[in-house]
């Protein structure tokens, strides 16, 4: 039976090219803590430590992480908690799922030629569909470097955010059109420790969730 079970999971994996992987803390600065998933307490992280599904990784004030997964690469900024659902990776697609509880966090994703790349960051009251490689976001605003997003609340419809263009989610829970964004106000206030400036925040609870799906090329 034991042996039958084993076989049958090679041939999935053999088939569909996909494997469960940890993510890297490839640098770090300042008060960086991990909590695994399955404990009760956060403790130091170090240059090289690995990240698995579900594991909590929280900044202090003035601290930052880099973590490098696949193909992507996430800048965790100062005060942000976040995990990784799911990291599954193959030989021409990887599924990235990260849940962002707060904070802020620079996402890239720049998949080799010939792969795609489905990276998700979910929370409870927002949508953004994305195609392309690099974005910024937090819990209510959004800046978009390379590729387009495809932004919505918890209200409203979706709203296209194209490469060098800003936007964020208003106090009705509808997507502000970026033309009508001034960047100099897109930025809600930080939590004291975080770099973001100007704008009135959400209540913790007004998250959004975005969706990479990079086409290879």
């Amino acid at each position: 039976m034991k042996k039958t079970l084993c076989a049958a999971v090679m041939v999935c994996v053999t088939v569909f090219g996909m494997y469960a992987q940890s993510a890297v803390i490839r640098e770090l600065a300042g008060e960086v803590e991990l909590k695994p998933a399955g404990t009760s307490e956060f403790v130091p992280a170090r240059a090289g430590d690995e990240v698995a599904p579900n594991t909590i990784v929280s900044t202090g004030f003035k601290s930052t992480a880099i973590i490098a997964v696949g193909s992507s690469e996430i800048t965790v900024r100062p005060l942000t908690r976040l995990s990784l659902a799911e990291i599954q990776i193959g030989s021409g697609s990887e599924n990235l799922s990260m849940n962002l509880q707060s904070g802020r966090v620079r996402v890239d994703v720049k998949p080799p030629a010939g792969t795609r790349a489905n990276f998700t960051v979910q929370s409870p009251t927002a949508t953004a569909s994305v195609r392309g490689t690099s974005f910024e976001f937090n819990t209510r605003s959004l800046k978009v470097t390379e590729g387009g997003v495809s932004f919505r609340g918890n209200r409203g419809r979706a709203i296209p955010v194209p490469a060098g263009s800003e936007s964020f989610v208003g106090k009705e829970g509808k997507v502000v059109d970026p033309s009508y964004v001034k960047k100099t106000s897109v930025q809600p206030p930080p939590p004291i420790g975080s770099d973001f400036t100007g704008g009135t925040p959400l209540p913790p609870s007004e998250y959004f969730s975005i969706t990479i799906q990079y086409p290879g090329r």
